[in-house]
């Protein structure tokens, strides 16, 4: 009987809730090195920006101050959100997406926000003067909760011609709502999204051959009417720079430019932290990467990639751990999200690919980004718990039983 006993405390001792509970089932590796990345990327940020913020007599600047809180806010969340059983959130999806489509349209009204030199890009609403929130970073973990039911409930047949047309409509809702707000960024990361969770569903070969020829058909149409002309430009300037006028090309590419002096002049080990010398704009947003290469050199940038390779491995191996098809498609969602977003945004600052105004994960500057993404983190840790203590208390009841 003590052994019994023994055994039980042994197998059900971290199931519930309560300190014990939370210190055993919540995923420290994934929470860590997420955690590692953000205060890396809240130091380049203070770095990036605390010289404007002592011209105006304050020693963090706005950026730094709401990077730090949205992590330690998302970072609540994203525990509290473990605790939530992940099936609830896919009950619910319809919810979800209703939610994060609306927040999109209203970006079609008078409260959507573009920047001045940029009136084709009204990517965020204006919540208050100086405070403004990017719904599209929302959409996307509302499409990767959404996508995983519909592929779920069609997981037998998934290869058949009406659901795939069906998942196809599905995709392309999000898709468009992102493109017609003139965010091209956030359209490609979702198209990685798509790609990859249908590849991981089991969508045959043929499928995505068929939706590339259809891409290619349509592409004419894509780049007049969808793409607007300073996207266009941007395009031309990186891969067909004699196709533009003299003086355009150095105009376009006088930001990528930029980038590719400071991560050059960084070489090994860097300037040193808070030495900048080049200019970069929206060097705390978009291009923080070359920061990181400019003061920390080439080593700093190797341990920046590295931790965000982990992070993305450590999501992978969660997702690998379940044979739960809607636990696997989340969490390989998320780190699909995430790998997409760090694979355009460090292409950009190397002068890869074109300007796409896409942040790099964890590093970059901007409220609603890192809470989102710790939002999407919420995820895996709920699915980690679920799968930790679902094993726990089967292995009590193989015990009993046998």
């Amino acid at each position: 009987m003590a052994r019994y006993q023994k055994k039980q405390k042994t197998i059900l001792g971290g199931s519930g809730s309560g300190a014990r509970g939370l210190l055993r089932w919540t995923d420290w590796p994934t929470l860590l090195l997420c955690l590692a990345c953000s205060v890396f990327g809240v130091i380049m940020v203070h770095s990036a920006t605390h010289r404007s913020a002592e011209l105006v007599g304050r020693t963090f600047s706005t950026e730094a101050v709401t990077m730090t809180l949205a992590v330690v806010a998302g970072l609540l969340i994203a525990v509290v959100m473990s605790f939530i059983d992940y099936e609830i959130l896919l009950r619910y999806w319809w919810i979800i997406a209703i939610a994060c489509v609306l927040l999109m349209l209203m970006l079609l009204t008078p409260l959507g926000w573009a920047p001045p030199d940029r009136p084709d890009a009204t990517r965020w609403i204006r919540v208050a003067e100086g405070l403004t929130f990017q719904p599209s970073e929302l959409l996307r973990l509302g499409f990767i909760i959404s996508f995983t039911w519909h592929i779920h409930r069609v997981r037998d047949n998934i290869n058949k011609i009406s659901n795939i047309a069906l998942l196809g409509a599905h995709a392309l809702v999000p898709f468009g709502l992102v493109v017609i707000t003139g965010d091209l960024g956030s359209a490609l990361v979702l198209l990685f999204v798509i790609v990859g969770m249908l590849f991981l569903a089991g969508v045959k070969l043929r499928w995505f051959a068929a939706i590339l020829a259809l891409a290619a058909a349509a592409a004419p149409l894509i780049w007049f009417q969808f793409i607007s002309t300073f996207q266009r430009n941007r395009i031309l300037a990186l891969y067909f720079p004699d196709s533009l006028p003299d003086g355009t090309v150095e105009w376009v590419m006088y930001q990528q430019n930029q980038s590719m002096i400071a991560i050059g002049s960084g070489q090994l080990t860097g300037r040193g932290l808070f030495n900048r010398v080049t200019f970069v704009p929206l060097q705390e947003h978009d291009m923080i990467f070359s920061l990181i290469g400019e003061e920390l050199g080439f080593i700093g940038a190797l341990l920046a990639v590295a931790l965000l390779a982990a992070v993305i491995i450590r999501l992978v191996l969660v997702s690998s751990r379940t044979r739960n098809l809607r636990a696997r498609l989340l969490c390989s969602g998320v780190a699909f999200m995430i790998g997409a977003q760090a694979i355009i945004n460090i292409g950009v600052a190397l002068r890869l690919l074109p300007v796409t105004g896409i942040t790099l994960p964890f590093f970059s500057a901007g409220g609603s980004a890192n809470l989102t993404i710790y939002l999407l983190i919420g995820l895996v840790l709920a699915v980690f718990r679920y799968q930790n203590e679902h094993e726990d208390t089967s292995a009590y009841f193989d015990y009993l039983y046998n």
